[in-house]
């Protein structure tokens, strides 16, 4: 039997491919683009998976992958991640990450009418689902309120996942997570990459806000134990259609965490603030409350800021350098 991870080939997919490899696990990667640069390529992931071509949108070909490859568990990943392509790109980010997921979804469902079912099914939302909350930090409780392209397109697949618990009994449950930050992240538009590929050159890093907003930051370690903790609950019926917060729930602001990226590398640098406010389409404060999921599956992090980002910058040093 065969786990199915689609976003393989992305920052976090990678790091779980990576664990589950490494578990025993025999693992299925859909695989649409091939990045120039990704962990999955430097780590000789390729060669130890299953990889499969098939398009997200495409039901037919989802179907075909998930009943040739004989999956019984689906880590679904793949999405377009980044806030400013959503605002400029939202037909785009709305196919992936809203057609994407339905499309996915139906397959798993279908599978199961005509064959050996799906058992698990662990989708991937986002702290963005919740919108702006003056209530800090998120709650699962909390209602879903996006205002922005991608915002609204991770909140879509959070609810369509749970409708497809609620209405077929699907075994899928969803992962709303803080920001994930870790060695391999090649998408310079995030702030921990780009900060430490500055350093690496010997530049000072650049916020592009003004500094001020506040983010709750996860280790890539511990978001991948979210995953395995969550795709572990669904042994339990009761816990189907459930959504779970994953985060550190200690928010700092953009400024800070450079900061502290700055000294965790014994550089004496200061950062340069180009911005002014919060960039158009972000939200300005949010943190997660992970009470639920520590109490209920026994996750908890492990990764405290400080270790993780010099963790962060040595993979950087061995695999990028200047």
């Amino acid at each position: 039997m065969s786990v199915l991870v689609t976003g393989a080939e992305g920052f976090i997919g990678a790091h779980l491919v990576e664990r589950l490899l490494n578990d025993g696990e025999k693992v299925v990667a859909l695989r649409r683009d091939v990045p120039s640069l990704s962990y999955f390529r430097v780590e000789g992931l390729e060669g130890r998976c299953e990889v499969v071509l098939a398009d997200l949108n495409d039901y037919e070909s989802l179907l075909r992958v998930i009943n040739e490859q004989d999956v019984r568990t689906v880590f679904h990943l793949a999405a377009q991640t980044i806030v400013g392509i959503a605002n400029r790109s939202p037909l785009s980010t709305f196919e992936t990450n809203i057609r994407g997921t339905y499309t996915l979804l139906e397959a798993c469902r279908a599978t199961g009418e005509v064959g050996d079912p799906v058992e698990r099914v662990v989708v991937a939302s986002s702290d963005k689902a919740y919108g702006d909350h003056d209530e800090l930090p998120y709650r699962e409780h909390l209602p879903l309120q996006p205002r922005y392209p991608y915002d609204v397109s991770k909140a879509c697949t959070d609810m369509l996942a749970r409708s497809y618990a609620a209405t077929f009994g699907l075994p899928v449950a969803v992962t709303r997570l803080a920001n994930v930050y870790g060695g391999g992240d090649f998408n310079l538009s995030r702030i921990v990459p780009d900060t430490v590929h500055a350093l690496l050159r010997g530049e000072r890093p650049v916020i592009r806000s003004d500094g001020t907003p506040e983010r709750d930051y996860l280790y890539v370690d511990d978001a991948v134990e979210a995953y395995l903790a969550v795709a572990r609950s669904l042994d339990r019926r009761e816990l189907y259609g459930r959504a779970w917060n994953a985060g550190n729930g200690q928010p700092l602001s953009v400024l800070e965490l450079v900061q502290r990226l700055i000294a965790a590398t014994g550089r004496d640098v200061e950062p340069e603030i180009a911005g002014e406010g919060k960039p158009h389409g972000e939200i300005d404060r949010q943190w997660l409350d992970s009470a639920a999921i520590r109490s209920e599956l026994g996750w908890e992090p492990r990764w405290e800021l400080e270790r993780g980002l010099a963790e962060t910058y040595a993979w950087y040093e061995r695999h990028v350098g200047p």
